[in-house]
């Protein structure tokens, strides 16, 4: 199975990608109509533990039964994807692994605070939502009031979230490869390949730091020294984010992209997750500022360490 790793690292994550689209669905199972006292409701049917289940949406309507159907082809599609993709897997002779308990705990903490780490991250990016309308644009995909880039951007945090926290990609290693997949989740809609490494400058407001052009082979590199170093998971986690944010990597996205890149080591090795919190933002980006013109570089360490680290 060796010579087949990178093979089945790609094809681990493009199944937990497409069980993350799985699961962004709101509706899961398949419509039917059901009428009483001469009105109509819609129900999604679905076999649980073997019996068929059905489950109460709302009151007919032609747009609604047109949204259930779509996405139940929309599901379809998806499992049959992830089930070539197994039997790829086994083709290659890949077995599952057995997470630790450390590592399942972290997941479920990590899942739990899911919502609000969206919206912690979307303020970093200056998305002007309440936590209400995040809340209800991570469970419904739109709400009203908020700019449809605005809802693009907290709906691929949600995907890339639930793409790290796939039980396959945590198991997988933290390298440039992943960081240019969850770059692409984040970027979904926004550029035709978000997750391809920058090849034009770029400039960051409010500063007069300039990033140079990066290299793919240096960048790639320099992420697996970080993450073979002899540190604390927590100092090695902050290192690798603040590295990819400083080399803008990407066209866009890149704190976001490099957040959730640190968060798949951390969980991966069960020792909690990092956040920006919301009222702490104003102070992280001035002190990311003057990280990225070299000043002050211990402070932003410590302050990640001590205002942005959730441990459990």
């Amino acid at each position: 199975m060796s010579g087949n790793f990178f093979e089945i690292q790609e094809l681990l994550q493009q199944r937990a990608d497409l069980q993350a689209r799985l699961n962004l669905l709101p509706y899961d199972g398949s419509p039917e109509i059901k009428e009483q006292d001469g009105s109509q409701y819609l129900y999604i049917r679905k076999r649980v533990a073997g019996k068929l289940k059905s489950t109460y949406v709302d009151v007919y309507s032609d747009a609604l039964y047109q949204l259930l159907l779509r996405n139940a082809k929309e599901a379809r599609e998806l499992n049959k994807g992830i089930r070539r993709i197994n039997k790829k897997l086994a083709l290659l002779g890949y077995e599952e692994k057995e997470l630790s308990g450390r590592v399942r705990e972290n997941l479920e903490f990590a899942r739990a605070n899911m919502k609000a780490n969206i919206y912690d991250q979307a303020i970093l990016e200056g998305v002007a939502t309440s936590f209400p309308q995040t809340e209800e644009i991570i469970e419904n995909g739109i709400v009203n009031g908020v700019s449809a880039s605005d809802v693009q951007k907290i709906l691929n945090l949600k995907h890339a979230w639930e793409f790290i926290l796939d039980e396959d990609v945590i198991q997988s290693e933290t390298n440039y490869y992943m960081l240019c997949h969850i770059a692409k989740i984040v970027n979904e809609g926004f550029f035709y390949d978000g997750g391809r490494i920058r090849g034009v400058p770029v400039t960051i407001g409010g500063t007069s730091y300039i990033p140079p052009l990066p290299v793919e082979m240096t960048v790639r590199e320099q992420i697996s020294e970080i993450a073979g170093r002899k540190k604390q998971e927590i100092d090695i986690a902050i290192e690798l984010c603040l590295y990819c944010m400083k080399t803008q990597v990407f066209l866009d996205g890149n704190k976001r992209a490099s957040v959730l890149f640190a968060n798949h080591y951390l969980i991966a090795h069960g020792m909690g997750f990092l956040v920006i919190p919301e009222k702490k933002v104003p102070e992280f980006k001035k002190l990311l500022v003057a990280f990225y013109e070299g000043k002050n570089v211990d402070m932003i360490y410590s302050f990640m360490k001590e205002q942005c680290w959730k441990n459990f």
